[in-house]
């Protein structure tokens, strides 16, 4: 705890100094308070509301304050500001986060672990809001909302359900990618200090030329990558629930830095038209032998924000904060993040979320919006709220648009994603990770899914089972057949009851 930055006499909301804050307004030593005593209702109503709705996921985080500078020259892909000559810096803001559990939870869960970065550029806020994983579990916006209902509770029981999850999964072989990685240690980091972050979705590059390159963001640590087992998680999270937070602000407070690299790999639009995956797919990477890594700069966390619920917990990021020179592409997960993280923003903190100051561009807006809940500063002062005008209100800018983007068909429909090639192939790039893991990385791998399916319970078991294990025996049969042993599975059952259904399989 730290002396109070703030004046030394006590005052109500609105100034007026305080007398006493230690008794209430009554009447007489043992009477009935009085309706009068109005800062005991402004103290309890304030208290009352002291609770933002929690996010929905990533509701446990930690976050902190640094720099970024650009070590490397992509003025040949991108015109954005921030990249206009090596040695530029920006502010950044960067906020680690578990995805399942609750604010309360601990964060040494097996779970994927968010990676949201804001750079305060001199062209706007930039948010890459990414995960530690360059993958996802799905790949249609309208599966993300049943997907985090396995991950929360039960509805009768109100507990976590190994069923829930693993009957989603089981029908839905394009997560299969991401399961493996969850699966792995990868699952379970050691802090927040030693992962990878990802932007995970593919975006794009915007030249001086007005040409167009696909691009995904990179985030590589410095500090090594390093991770807990099963069983160390499981001790850590029962001997301290805040771990990676201690570990965080511990490491910054003694001057011990954390740094990540950014790197990015890009893709020409004439290379996505031949790729053999769908370059959009959020269930799959580009390979780094084709498409390698390129060095961008380096970011460097320095600073531990001086009150957590004002800058951690009101953070707010959406990845269609871009600026120009960086653009959205088809992927359908990326579409539907566009529209969902900033409306998740406004239900948790109102229409002006972004006035707040860990969320506010340092080098100032300027738009029609008025009113609201929290327009904080002069709410457009005396000028007009319309456009156009003709009372020199901000105005637009022409030297900004994007290139035209070609569309894939003329008509409109619901495409099963998961039907065709390069959409229809679930299985080689999980079979190759686990081929890439030495063995006691395999081992592990396969005892934390073992671990995990044994939790399937009731009337669906063997059926949940059975289908999941198909999926592991496409990707590697070596896999499979552990996978069975371990769960004690007759792997000489009658061969159609490992086949998915066809809904799944598509």
């Amino acid at each position: 705890m730290e002396e109070s930055t703030q004046p030394r006499t006590l005052t109500t909301a609105a100034g007026r100094p305080i007398f006493d804050n230690q008794n209430s307004l009554s009447a007489g030593p043992r009477g009935p308070l009085l309706l009068q005593d109005y800062f005991l209702h402004e103290k309890l109503a304030h208290f009352n509301r002291e609770r933002i709705p929690e996010r929905v996921v990533h509701a446990k985080g930690s976050g902190a304050y640094g720099t970024f500078k650009v070590t490397h020259d992509i003025t040949s892909l991108t015109r954005a500001q921030l990249f206009s000559q090596v040695g530029n810096q920006c502010r950044i803001f960067l906020r680690f986060s578990t995805v399942g559990g609750e604010k309360g939870s601990a964060d040494t869960e097996r779970d994927p672990r968010g990676f949201a970065l804001k750079f305060y550029t001199p062209g706007g806020n930039w948010d890459v809001v990414g995960n530690n994983t360059p993958v996802f579990f799905v790949k249609d916006p309208v599966k993300f909302p049943d997907f985090i209902h396995t991950q929360k509770r039960e509805a009768r029981s109100n507990l976590k359900s190994a069923t829930m999850m693993w009957d989603f999964w089981s029908l839905n072989p394009e997560s299969l990618h991401q399961v493996t990685i969850l699966m792995s240690d990868r699952g379970t980091p050691y802090g927040y200090r030693h992962m990878h972050g990802f932007g995970s979705h593919t975006f794009s590059l915007i030249n001086a030329q007005n040409e167009r390159t696909w691009v995904k963001f990179h985030f590589r640590t410095e500090q090594g990558i390093k991770n807990f087992t099963n069983e160390e998680a499981a001790q850590m999270k029962a001997q301290d629930a805040d771990f990676a937070q201690h570990d965080l602000v511990d490491a910054i407070d003694s001057g011990n830095f954390p740094r990540w690299k950014m790197f990015i790999q890009t893709m020409t639009q004439e290379q996505a038209k031949t790729f053999r995956w769908n370059p959009f797919d959020l269930t799959k990477v580009w390979p780094q032998g084709e498409f390698p890594l390129q060095e961008v700069g380096v970011l460097e966390l320095n600073e531990v924000p001086v009150n957590y619920h004002a800058h951690v917990e009101q953070a707010a990021f959406a990845p269609a904060h871009v600026v120009d020179g960086i653009g959205y592409s088809p992927d359908k997960m990326l579409q539907g993040r566009i529209l969902s993280y900033p409306d998740a923003q406004r239900y948790r903190l109102g229409a002006n979320y972004e006035h707040l100051p860990v969320n506010a561009c340092p080098y100032g807006f300027s738009n029609y919006q008025r009113d609201g809940q929290m327009a904080l500063g002069n709410n457009g002062g005396p000028g007009p709220n319309y456009f156009p005008n003709s009372f020199d209100g901000p105005a637009e800018d022409k030297t900004v648009g994007e290139p035209d983007q070609e569309l894939d068909g003329l008509f409109a429909d619901r495409f099963d994603r998961n039907v065709g090639p390069g959409d229809d192939d679930h299985y080689t790039q999980p079979g190759n990770l686990f081929r890439l893991l030495d063995a006691q990385a395999q081992r592990n791998l396969i005892d934390n899914i073992v671990g995990s399916m044994r939790g399937i319970d009731g009337p669906k078991k063997d059926l949940i089972i059975q289908r999941q294990l198909c999926h592991w025996f496409r990707a590697d049969i070596r896999l499979g057949m552990a996978i069975a042993k371990g769960l004690g599975v007759d792997v000489e059952m009658p061969t159609q009851h490992l086949q998915p259904v066809a809904a799944a399989a598509g």
